[in-house]
């Protein structure tokens, strides 16, 4: 099984070294098809272009190559965290507060091990979220095993891309 602590201190200069902050490594895929997924994006926009994944996938390539850190074959997978993004690093709570969430814990908090609502943001270490149809709650970030946005109208417009110049051409061959 592969290290994510070591990978990520091989992954993170690299995307460092072209200006963007790392989100998250994770394999995921299984056996059967074993994927290095690294997620990155710009400071100033949150999100990566086409262009931006193809430079990170093709620098990160060369180290890996070089560093040899997985012994089975894989694929690397480069990408923007999407809209409803995974929610890893603590200031992401806080940077996304005000938008709605899905947050499961690693052992349950007043009988729930999964909270849906509104982020609160972040006091010290500790996640505040209103779950929905229930109450306000603040969670120690270490309790939280995963967490992402849900797709709401309301992060669809706090997300718009960064150009959807051509977006609205079809190219049809004939």
């Amino acid at each position: 099984m592969a290290d994510i602590a070591a990978l990520t201190r091989l992954i993170e200069p690299e995307a460092k070294a072209l200006g963007f902050d790392l989100v998250r490594v994770a394999m995921i895929g299984g056996a059967s098809d074993p994927t290095l997924q690294v997620m990155a994006e710009r400071p100033d926009t949150r999100q990566l272009t086409i262009d931006d994944c193809a430079d990170l996938s093709r620098r990160l390539s060369d180290v890996l190559d070089a560093a040899d850190p997985i012994e089975e074959a894989y694929r690397l997978e480069v990408s923007s965290p999407g809209i409803d993004r995974p929610l890893t690093r603590l200031q992401d709570f806080e940077d996304w507060k005000g938008h709605e969430a899905r947050i499961k814990l690693s052992d349950p908090v007043e009988g729930r091990k999964q909270l849906t609502g509104t982020l609160e943001g972040v006091q010290g270490d500790v996640v505040a979220i209103d779950v929905n149809g229930f109450k306000a709650m603040a969670v120690p970030f270490s309790a939280i095993a995963s967490a992402k946005l849900v797709l709401t109208d309301k992060l669809i417009a706090a997300t718009a891309p960064l150009s959807a110049e051509g977006a609205d051409k079809v190219h049809v061959e004939g």
